[in-house]
């Protein structure tokens, strides 16, 4: 079963416009439980332009399902982790005035650096993934970090998707292959929405979890949380 993370970024950056706590970010978390949800994603960036700090340590006791925690591994994120201890921390490479992430890491040049980020890690406790482009080269080293899993940088399938879906997927087949033979667990995130999840899905079914947020809150402006959550899994379930 791959299972459906649900990052509530967009809703703390809608809650932040007013400056108030509408929407109240934990009971949305709560609520994307309840209504489905097997997992909730938050990145707290160091400007809090979303996710603030205060609100990781409301979230660590209230969410039920599996806490993800994805950033930029600085001494700050890094305290952050030692004392949320969510299930899985996720690191991403992007520096702190990105919009978004938008590259995996290099695990040839950075390998080191993250094999004693990821030895930290496990010693608090948490899984860990690495976001990495879906790039042969970097999946041996990746191994070598220690890392629990990776998570592969879908932007590229998304983009191209339209276009050749075929074509689109074919990278992530060679590395999701090599994932396996490797014994590293599997995520997925960034673009994915109802039109491409499930054919990712379909191609790669031994996937252990996607991360959606900006598709799944943009979709639930039309159809509800709870309808939207249910649709996403869906897509999964194939």
């Amino acid at each position: 079963m791959t299972k459906l993370s649900v990052n509530i970024n967009k809703i703390a950056t809608l809650r932040n416009a007013r400056g108030h706590n509408n929407p109240d970010l934990v009971q949305v978390a709560l609520d994307a439980e309840r209504f489905g949800a097997q997992g909730i994603t938050v990145h707290p960036r160091p400007d809090e332009r979303h996710i603030r700090y205060n609100d990781v340590f409301a979230l660590k006791d209230q969410v039920t399902t599996e806490f993800n925690i994805e950033g930029y591994p600085d001494k700050r994120y890094m305290e952050i982790i030692r004392l949320a201890k969510p299930a899985q921390a996720t690191l991403v490479p992007d520096p702190p005035e990105a919009i978004t992430s938008n590259t995996g890491w290099d695990t040839i040049q950075h390998k080191d650096l993250l094999k004693d980020l990821i030895a930290e890690l496990h010693s608090y406790g948490v899984r860990t993934s690495i976001f990495i482009n879906p790039e042969s080269k970097y999946f041996e080293p990746a191994k070598e970090t220690g890392t629990d899993r990776v998570e592969l940088y879908t932007e590229p399938y998304a983009s191209t998707y339209h276009i050749d879906k075929e074509k689109a997927i074919a990278p992530y087949l060679e590395v999701a292959s090599l994932s396996k033979d490797l014994g590293l667990g599997l995520n997925a995130g960034h673009d994915l929405d109802l039109h491409n999840l499930k054919f990712l899905k379909e191609q790669i079914p031994y996937l252990d979890e996607v991360s959606i947020g900006h598709a799944l809150i943009c979709d639930a402006l039309y159809y509800g949380l709870e309808n939207t959550i249910q649709m996403y899994r869906r897509q999964l379930e194939v």
